[in-house]
């Protein structure tokens, strides 16, 4: 239950899309950095996706603490200090372009990942207890246009500042004064915005009875008691692995089947346009004519129906499997996230710090799928295209996973 009206609640979601484009965005850079700083410092693909490593590592460090956070200072003031954290992680960049630091570079990325990390956790959960459970999915979907859409405007802007085939390290300084400027002044708006603080059904316990409203997560004294939670974490580690490696991949996938034509950053916004198709189809469709849970079921066939395609394919069409893999990678998120914290109760806030804890995904999956793209080029001594579908398998068994959260998993809470 929120303790104000669940009618009144547009603008508040609008305020909070922008907090969701501000996430898109940060990711979206990542994506673009990945394929530049791997140039600029001379490194192996594996050695590259440690820029994706170092974002999303803040994740499962910073995921608890960020429950104690909101605790004590609530959703709101949470975004605040997440905007000042990730501001500052962006100005970082600045001597780590003027000492041409690597290593600089990982530790300005981190530090904007603590604050990604604080933000998450505030506005996943704000944004799905906001207003009825059943079409908490359709509002996720609102909120995954726009991180999307800032994922396709975040390498366009720095673009016209960073030339992707002759990259100079020392053109991030004005871009990154620019974003951080811009972090500031949307952290001090935030601080003033009309957003009222909400709560889950049983999250606050009654003082008289010492009982949570929740049935479920009555007489429960750890978060550890809710599986059905357990299950979801580990789906939306795979998930957000699979749905961050289109993003970081991209680019030198294009490389690898084009070759070194210009401008291949425009190739990013082929994982936008399946994402955002995905998340149009989630609003127009939940929950009127298909249920959360349905939207998980058939996403996660598509997406191993994809992977397929995008590994299988001969050359000329696999890159265009991307395409649909981020199509089916569109309603995951807003439909594990609600089949994951439900039921939680009073354990809703240190619910959702363990599902932020598996965004760390994002470093692993992209992390691995590294590895195996260099390993089959030194085995096979293949085309690096070929080596690149290689590495794309590592998406199958993710989606395997998911699948079977959507079938079994979540349900295990309502089984005897």
């Amino acid at each position: 239950m929120k303790k104000e009206s669940n009618k009144n609640y547009v603008i508040p979601l609008i305020i909070v899309g922008v907090m969701f484009f501000v996430i898109g965005f940060g990711i979206g850079i990542s994506g673009f950095l990945t394929p530049a700083l791997r140039s600029a410092f001379d490194l192996s693909t594996g050695q590259a996706y440690l820029v994706t490593a170092a974002i999303f590592s803040a994740f499962v460090i910073f995921g608890r603490p960020a429950a104690w956070v909101i605790t004590h200072i609530g959703y709101r003031k949470s975004m605040v200090l997440s905007f000042m954290i990730m501001a500052l992680g962006m100005l970082l960049f600045v001597p780590s372009a003027n000492a041409f630091s690597f290593p600089l570079f990982l530790l300005a990325l981190f530090v904007g990942g603590i604050g990604n990390t604080l933000l998450q956790a505030s506005v996943n959960p704000y944004v799905t207890i906001l207003g009825p459970m059943d079409s908490a999915a359709m509002r996720m979907s609102l909120m995954g246009i726009m991180n999307k859409m800032a994922w396709w405007i975040a390498p366009l802007f720095l673009g016209l500042f960073i030339d992707l085939q002759e990259v100079r390290i020392d053109d991030v300084i004005l871009p990154f004064y620019l974003v951080t400027g811009i972090l500031v002044a949307l952290g001090v708006g935030i601080f003033f915005a009309p957003l009222p603080e909400v709560v889950a059904q049983g999250e606050e316990v009654l003082e008289e009875s010492k009982e949570t409203q929740s049935s479920y997560a009555k007489g429960k004294t750890s978060i550890l008691q809710f599986p059905h939670l357990i299950l979801g974490a580990v789906a939306l580690f795979l998930y957000v692995g699979i749905e961050t490696l289109p993003m970081a991949s991209i680019i030198d996938f294009a490389k690898a089947t084009f070759g070194d034509e210009p401008n291949l950053e425009r190739y990013a916004s082929y994982v936008t346009i399946g994402l955002v198709a995905g998340y149009l189809f989630g609003v127009l469709t939940i929950p009127r004519f298909l249920s959360q849970t349905r939207a998980l079921i058939i996403f996660s066939i598509l997406g191993v129906i994809s992977t397929l395609m995008l590994v299988l394919a001969p050359i000329e069409y696999a890159f265009y499997g991307l395409l649909f893999v981020s199509f089916s990678n569109s309603l995951m998120w807003p439909a594990i996230w609600p089949l994951a914290i439900a039921d939680l109760g009073k354990f809703t806030k240190v619910g959702s710090s363990i599902l932020v804890m598996g965004i760390v995904g994002g470093a692993i999956i992209p992390l691995l799928f590294g590895f195996i793209v260099d390993w089959h080029k030194g085995v096979a001594e293949m085309a690096a295209v070929a080596s690149y579908q290689a590495g794309y398998w590592v998406m199958l068994p993710c989606y395997a996973f998911i699948l079977y959260f959507a079938i079994h998993g979540h349900k295990i809470r309502i089984k005897k």
